[in-house]
């Protein structure tokens, strides 16, 4: 059997005592040019990259069989194509615009404003809230809106005051000028002008945004309040033109969660106290912003320049058939992900599939039955839970409707909009009714996997499921290092920082013990304080914000940790056997690190690491040295670079 390892990716003058990760992918690393459309790059991306090729062929195949009007084959067709026709949208230039900027003019009222607001939801501009419908995080038996704080242009609140991000700061007032310009929106000095007066709007909001460390705590951002209560913390905003502009149900509001109450707060003073030729501004800003992407190539490049370049590093736009795809992905993703699963999903992957993730259980049950720090009711709680899991593999099991969408050939913009009220229709169509638990949240062509607290469900979708992560003719260890470790990464979601405050029923419930809990605390805050101290190699300097990624970093822990435990329940009974001059312990470790194979661009690293909560690429495929099991399997001692001391070795699962 063949190990499942990618053996000219390795550096073997660099030693996995010293540096796993180095040595699993150095070669590959140092050999490998970034492609120049992106800003970082390595196992994930080959093979998004690989599920874009497969999706791209699907598109061309489909449109060129003249399916019939209509049917969801010529809509995939004709949305692609819509995209594709660069001449109409030359031709066409700002004039998409016309009717939202139409729309910006009538505002004269903080309640017109709440209705643009409303109106422009449904085309896919994002106001000053997002909501979102989901599982109320208290009752999971029902579905709730979320309102998330929105509003800003650039990434995150910190890029409006910490001084690293000074340099990005400087350079967005003239970004904004030259789109304003660029659409015909402001001309000379009246674009400038008005770019002034969106950032400091921008700037305003983003003063009571809530930071990263804060969006992520599932206590703090639960706040729910029914209408009275609603316009007690927003007063003066008009929701019923917000509403009525968005084609709402009635009562779809009657209850949500305010998941920054603050930022509520302060839109609504904003509302009142800031002028209204400031949010006309502020409004076409919005519209200009989000369908860039969709408009004439000078503004596609502008938005490019400092969103790709000046943002993240980026030298070069994607291909045009790419953005396309990606288009196609975001409106119509299951109709392609139902083609894509019989082309290149094998059913044998999936019944490999769920016998990993059953291992991965099982280890997880003898893990919690011998934890020590644990108490026996927190451990009842937590096997409860574990047999609660529902794990979800490749595709799902009925496929999404879209027999309601509109998708003409030649109105791309009209497309954007008519697919973004279509998903708009579809969430607020779910209040009141029964919680659909076969819904995905991610398409079969999506590489990447995801845990969800409120139906307590691990989901792994069909393109995650090939080389490096998982190979259905490799080697056991590598596999369990690999899609092994991503499995036991979305268990162990489920008991990290944040998802171990929801119960087996997906409810945000207390049920572990004071002294439990501080127990977990205790190791958490370790986590934490091990990864403030580190630094990727893409981004010398700049340091891990370790309360940031600790939900990650503990999955990851849980992953490598419980993965390892899964793979020797696989080889009971027996001896795992030398490949390639590696044991199964080692071939384990380094199926774990080649997942994590890539690199960055220090500026997109740099973005990085203030709003992603994983940790870099490098020190995930590192985090192998909290493990003792790591330590014997390579024999590292004091003084090699892997080494931490025993007791200073994390191990919560």
């Amino acid at each position: 059997m063949r190990s499942g390892i990618d053996q000219s990716a390795g550096d073997p003058t660099v030693r996995p005592q010293d540096d796993l990760f180095g040595h699993v992918n150095g070669t590959w690393i140092k050999q490998t040019e970034m492609p120049a459309d992106r800003g970082r790059y390595g196992s994930f991306d080959q093979l998004r990259e690989k599920a874009e090729e497969h999706v791209r062929d699907i598109i061309t195949q489909v449109a060129e069989g003249s399916p019939e009007a209509g049917t969801v084959a010529r809509k995939v067709g004709d949305l692609y194509s819509s995209f594709m026709d660069e001449a109409r949208i030359e031709d066409l230039g700002a004039t998409p615009l016309a009717s939202f900027l139409e729309a910006v003019d009538a505002v004269s009222t903080p309640s017109e404003v709440m209705a643009a607001l409303g109106r422009f939801l449904r085309a896919g501009v994002d106001g000053l809230v997002h909501p979102i419908v989901n599982t109320d995080d208290r009752d999971s038996s029902r579905y709730v809106v979320y309102l998330e704080q929105a509003g800003i242009g650039l990434p995150d609140e910190a890029y409006y005051r910490d001084p690293q991000h000074a340099a990005i700061r400087s350079a967005y007032p003239g970004h904004v000028t030259r789109m304003l310009t660029l659409t015909g929106v402001y001309a000379g000095d009246a674009a400038s002008a008005a770019a002034d007066r969106v950032v400091d709007l921008e700037t305003r909001i983003a003063a009571s945004h809530w930071d990263q460390v804060a969006n992520r705590d599932a206590v703090k951002t639960y706040t729910l309040v029914d209408r009275d209560g609603l316009a007690e913390l927003t007063p003066g905003v008009d929701w019923d033109a917000y509403l009525a502009a968005a084609h709402a149900p009635a009562g779809a509001f009657d209850q949500v969660i305010a998941r920054q109450p603050d930022h509520l707060r302060s839109m609504a003073a904003a509302l009142a106290e800031v002028d209204i030729a400031t949010w006309q501004d502020w409004l076409r800003w919005r519209v200009v912003h989000a369908l860039a992407p969709y408009l004439a190539d000078a503004v596609v490049a502008e938005n490019f320049d400092f969103y790709g370049r000046t943002l993240s590093g980026v030298p070069q736009i994607r291909d045009r058939w790419k953005r396309g795809v990606g288009l196609v992905e975001d409106a119509l993703g299951e109709a392609v992900g139902q083609l894509y699963v019989e082309k290149h999903f094998p059913p044998r992957a999936k019944e490999r599939m769920v016998e990993l993730v059953a291992n991965l259980v099982e280890a997880f049950r003898r893990d919690f039955e011998g934890l020590e720090w644990m108490g026996v009711e927190t451990r009842r709680e937590a096997l409860a839970k574990l047999g609660s899991f529902t794990p979800k593999i490749g595709y799902p099991d009925r496929w999404r409707d879209y027999s309601s969408l509109e998708v003409d050939a030649a109105d791309l913009v009209g497309n954007v909009a008519r697919a973004s009220a279509f998903e708009i229709d579809r969430n607020l169509a779910k209040l009141g009714g029964p919680v659909d638990r076969d819904e995905w949240f991610m398409t079969p062509q999506t590489v990447n996997a995801y845990y969800n607290p409120g139906l307590n469900e691990i989901v792994f979708p069909a393109a995650i499921l090939q080389p490096p992560f998982f190979d259905v003719d490799a080697d056991d260890a590598v596999n369990y290092g690999g899609i092994g470790g991503v499995i036991g990464h979305e268990i162990g979601h489920g008991f990290d920082d944040q998802g171990s405050q929801y119960d087996k029923d997906g409810n945000l419930r207390n049920w572990w013990s004071d002294t439990d809990r501080a127990n977990f605390d205790e190791r958490s805050q370790r986590l934490i304080a091990q990864f403030d101290a580190l630094e990727s190699r893409d981004a010398p300097g700049h340091k891990v914000n370790g309360a940031l990624t600790v939900g990650e970093n503990i999955g990851d822990l849980g992953g490598l940790t419980i993965g390892h435990a899964a793979y020797r329940i696989s080889t009971e009974g027996s001896d795992a056997p030398v490949i390639d001059g590696l044991t199964g312990d080692q071939r384990f470790f380094f199926g774990w690190a080649q997942v994590w194979c890539g690199m960055a661009r220090e500026a997109e690293a740099v973005r990085l690491l203030a709003i992603d909560p994983h940790a870099p690429m490098d020190l995930r495929a590192n985090a192998a040295r909290n493990l003792t099991e790591f330590h014997e399997a390579f024999d590292v001692q004091p003084g090699d670079g892997m080494w931490v001391p025993e007791d200073e070795r994390v191990r919560i699962f």
